[in-house]
């Protein structure tokens, strides 16, 4: 009897489970939620000086936006160079303070404002994906972020396509917007694309996938048989073969020090006059070469180039 018990207690939780296709979760309004808030939120975002411009120009489209439908307070600072979204007594929707953040994220991230305001939707949502710190050198992390995009940036639609979310690239972020599931799939192909996996590979098992979830006999069986498996393919490098070189048996004298010189010429044994004499002299015929060269130097240039020799010519025979 225990264990028929738990048979049907299996079955029955595995019908909660399931929901049925083409339900929807009930819409928030304002009859839902009829007594204020009791205290104030507000978030601030600041955005870089070459978004000024349009965030000026879509900011009264923004302010209204957010006033009319959400009874929200939308205030742009173009002195500090920052958004600061706040509820009121009247806002309604408990959520749409987060969304109206998400809002300004994206609207500094420079996504445009058509794109960025499908946030204020219940079945929207958005991600921040910083990749500044996934690669240290710069170089690298330019060529790497540059596979997102692709050639023409088909790699860039095709992401699009198979997680059906807006994606943007822009500096040190990756902006996305759409459904959890697919901002899930997303997030995973620019994580692996910044630690040296081609987006090329996750895009052709997220392909697979989707013809699997269509497909009703294998949409709730194993899929790890069907989906391809990438193998790693390091080249091998030819190494250098070092040749021992013999050692020698005596090893080469040092370069002579100032004293060793003079040890050799004979000065160290001079009086400290007769020293300072000798070195006296010595600049002095330095210095009388180096004169020498100069005026020599400065002599060529009036010695006049000598003439070409211009043969005769050969008178031809009649």
């Amino acid at each position: 009897m225990g264990k028929k018990n738990k048979q049907s207690k299996i079955e029955n939780d595995n019908e909660k489970m399931t929901v049925p296709d083409g339900w929807k979760e009930p819409e928030f309004t304002k009859e839902d939620y009829k007594r204020g808030f009791t205290e104030k939120s507000s978030f601030g975002c600041l955005f870089p000086k070459y978004r000024e411009n349009y965030i000026k120009e879509s900011w009264p489209l923004v302010k209204q936006r957010l006033s009319n439908d959400f009874e929200i307070v939308a205030e742009l600072e173009l002195i500090e160079g920052s958004m600061i979204v706040s509820s009121t007594k009247k806002t309604w929707d408990p959520y749409a303070i987060i969304n109206a953040r998400d809002l300004i994220r994206l609207l500094a991230r420079s996504v445009p404002y058509e794109k960025a305001i499908t946030v204020m939707n219940d079945d929207v949502f958005c991600d921040i994906i910083k990749i500044g710190r996934l690669v240290n050198n710069r170089e690298r992390f330019i060529r790497r972020r540059q596979r997102l995009v692709g050639t023409k940036g088909c790699t860039l639609k095709a992401i699009e396509l198979l997680t059906e979310c807006y994606v943007l690239v822009q500096g040190n972020t990756v902006s996305v917007i759409g459904n959890h599931k697919g901002i899930k799939k997303a997030r995973k192909i620019v994580v692996d694309a910044m630690n040296n996996v081609h987006p090329v590979y996750t895009i052709k098992s997220l392909m697979v996938q989707k013809e699997l979830e269509n497909d009703d006999k294998l949409r709730n069986e194993d899929w790890s048989r069907f989906l391809p498996k990438f193998k790693k393919q390091n080249k091998k490098t030819t190494k250098i073969k070092i040749k021992n070189k013999k050692k020698e048996l005596y090893p080469p004298l040092p370069p002579m020090s100032k004293i060793d010189k003079q040890l050799e010429s004979g000065e160290f044994f001079m009086n400290k006059e007769l020293q300072k004499k000798a070195i006296i002299n010595r600049k002095k015929e330095q210095h009388k070469q180096k004169s020498k060269e100069r005026i020599n130097k400065r002599k060529q240039d009036f010695i006049a180039p000598s003439d070409p020799v211009i043969e005769p010519k050969k008178s031809k025979k009649n």
